[in-house]
């Protein structure tokens, strides 16, 4: 039964939204927002499978984009949402309070389409006391930041709360429902997820209805992740439910993977979708809004609250197996713009969280152990990519359903070269500075044991690469990447001087002043550290990826699981192997085990667990034609070539440059 937003609350959100602002800035916002607040408020009461049936697609399309519509475009110069705009009415103090306000209640708009009405009563009040705040005490921050401080431990509970149901209890939640009641051929309802939705969502669904492959990628998607139990020694029979991630116009898709995951005993739980952003600006803008009342006794709660949720709900998450991601790629690269109006961490709420996330994680580990649990990724473009969509999508299946068997032949001569060396030394050409050499494990049993795992098509699709977990003392060099966009953002002639396995400087040029380029790094790349380890380096293999790239000119698009395909790559952060290091892993091509799973930053886990792990793992890939040489050098000093001039010359490994003189 849907529960309405009381009328009480409503009725006085229309006041608001009528008030006499009285020329006082801070009322105007209220005023405006109120507005917002009441017609998302009415339409919540409409909201029913009935008004998507009476309603047209072309009103719903509309009604859409006017619910968003103060983030589009050049309408965001003028939003309350925009530090800039809200600082500069306001002034900093009370202009950061109205941009943290401002995303706040923006919560509401999918809240409504859930009817979470518990929660956006929460919300609503937060609204009507901050304003009754305002008319009684006037523009005064104080008072304001503890109303909010008062709020944010008030929702932690609920939060903490959905965040894990969420995870593994939602087996039956509303995305579920959409994808299973959606209809091809009426495209209404897109609008019930309550997402931005644009041409990207709207062609991507109207192609797939009639794609012919759609079950060929839904079993690709599901026999990677079970071959990941298979390799990793893990046993997925202990397990009940798998959460599916995935974008809106692809439920055609998601229909086919409930199916293939039922087959194993699987039930596809579905409560993340993501869709076009509406703002990628915004996003960025906002993220780090908690930092607004963010303290020690906050994050502890923090920790509490999901504690006890955790505990609440241990016998569904004992069933969690892991997730499944479905990516999109296609969208124009976005290069934020960096903000002093903008609200961020000061470095004792840094090191705050850095330690609250770490203690979450490690408690999450207990009840949802690494070493029992796996993932896969596999990604396909958006209409947004262009007019050649369609031929673009066609390679991109082309390199996702790739002969792993064949692959996994070929990555074991590499991997044989690779374990008799000490050192990987890796250098560019063409105007690419790195200089870096990678220090191996010692193996003490060359005839059983590897440093680097054969990776197939299982947990990240598509085949082709190589990977190890290096030593960090003795690793050394530059790692410099003329272009590279890592989570989304955009890095230009990206340098990092690795000491002993840690970065040591580091510089970028994506700011004229050296000083905006450092912080850039700071508060994306290394963010909360100040420093991070190297956690693998893995030498990609997938050239057809490359060589189709490079054919469409799509290469800065392309979402990281196909990037670091397509030459040697370097992860910043924790190990591949990170919480499961103790878990047992053979390459099945030759039975060997993998013994580099540990380095001198996690090996803590065994005497100071909380300074093991960093949460994080960015993978930057340097292509092809930028790697001058990558070889092996023994003990004895030996050279062994694998890439020379950006081509494969390892014995062996021949068949990979048949994409490179090949018309694809």
């Amino acid at each position: 039964m849907i529960v309405l937003i009381s009328e009480v609350t409503i009725n006085k959100i229309k006041e608001i939204s009528l008030c006499d602002d009285k020329g006082n800035e801070l009322l105007v916002f209220f005023k405006k927002q109120g507005k917002k607040l009441y017609n998302l408020c009415t339409l919540e009461k409409k909201l029913n499978d009935e008004y998507f049936k009476s309603t047209s697609f072309e009103e719903l399309l509309k009604e859409n984009h006017e619910i968003y519509e103060d983030l589009i475009g050049d309408n965001y110069k003028t939003c309350y949402g925009n530090p800039d705009y809200a600082v500069a009415k306001l002034g900093k103090e009370l202009g950061q309070i109205v941009t943290y306000l401002y995303g706040r209640l923006n919560q509401v708009i999918n809240l409504v389409f859930a009817h979470k009405t518990e929660y956006i009563e929460l919300l609503l009040k937060l609204f009507i006391q901050s304003y009754n705040y305002v008319v009684e005490y006037g523009n005064n921050a104080d008072v304001l930041l503890n109303l909010i401080s008062e709020f944010e431990t008030e929702a932690m509970e609920f939060e903490c709360e959905e965040r894990v149901k969420n995870l593994a209890v939602y087996t039956d939640g509303r995305y579920k429902t959409i994808v299973q009641e959606a209809d091809t051929e009426d495209l209404r309802y897109l609008f019930k997820y309550g997402k931005y939705i644009t041409e990207n969502e709207i062609k991507t669904a109207k192609f797939l209805s009639t794609y012919e492959g759609v079950e060929k990628i839904a079993y690709t998607m599901v026999k990677g992740y079970m071959d990941s139990f298979e390799r990793e020694n893990k046993d997925y029979k202990i397990k009940d439910r798998v959460k599916v991630v995935y974008f809106v116009g692809q439920e055609a898709i998601v229909k086919e993977v409930i199916k293939e995951f039922a087959k194993f005993g699987l039930t596809a739980m579905m409560t993340n979708v993501m869709t076009t952003d509406v703002n990628k600006q915004y996003d960025y803008d906002h993220r780090f809004d908690f930092a607004l009342c963010y303290d020690e006794a906050m994050g502890k709660l923090k920790e509490e609250k999901l504690m006890k949720a955790f505990e609440k709900y241990k016998a569904e998450l004992k069933g969690y197996s892991g997730i499944a991601v479905f990516e999109a790629f296609g969208e124009i690269p976005f290069a934020p713009e960096s903000k002093g109006s903008s609200l961020k961490l000061s470095e004792k709420q840094s090191k705050v969280f850095q330690e609250v996330s770490l203690s979450i994680r490690i408690a999450q580990d207990k009840f949802i152990p690494s070493t029992e649990t796996t993932f896969t990724i596999i990604a396909f473009p958006t209409p947004e990519i262009g007019e050649k969509f369609e031929e673009i999508f066609a390679d991109t299946m082309r390199i996702n359903t790739l002969d792993s068997d064949k692959w996994e032949r070929i990555q074991n001569s590499i991997i044989g070269a690779l374990d008799k060396g000490e050192f990987i030394h890796v250098k560019g050409c063409n105007g690419n500075r790195t200089d870096i050499k990678v220090k191996m494990h010692t193996l003490e049993n060359p005839e059983k044991e590897t440093n680097f795992e054969n990776c197939i098509a299982t947990v990240n699709i598509p085949v082709g690469e190589v990977f190890t977990s290096p030593t960090l003392e003795g690793t050394n060099g530059i790692l410099h990447v003329e272009e590279v966009f890592l989570d989304g953002l955009k890095y230009v002639d990206l340098e990092l001087l690795f000491k002993d396995g840690y970065v040591a400087e580091y510089s970028c040029k994506n700011f004229d002043e050296e000083e905006k380029n450092k912080k850039f790094i700071e508060e994306n790349l290394l963010f909360p550290h100040k420093t991070l380890p190297l956690g693998e380096f893995a030498i990609g293999t997938n050239t057809l990826a490359y060589v189709i790239a490079q054919k469409h000119d799509i290469v800065s698009i392309l979402p990281v699981l196909i990037v670091e395909k397509m030459g040697p790559h370097f992860a910043v952060g924790d190990t591949c192997y990170s919480y499961s290091e103790d878990n047992r892993v053979y390459n099945q091509f030759d039975g060997k085990e993998i013994v580099a799973k540990d380095n001198e930053k996690s090996i803590l886990r065994k005497t100071d667990k909380n300074n093991a792990y960093t949460q994080c793992h960015t993978d930057i890939t340097i292509p092809y034609d930028s790697i001058g040489s990558i070889n092996a050098i023994t003990k004895n000093g030996e050279v062994i070539e694998v890439i020379k001039s950006g081509r494969f010359v390892l014995d062996g490994t021949e068949e990979l440059n048949e994409p490179f003189t090949q018309e694809v």
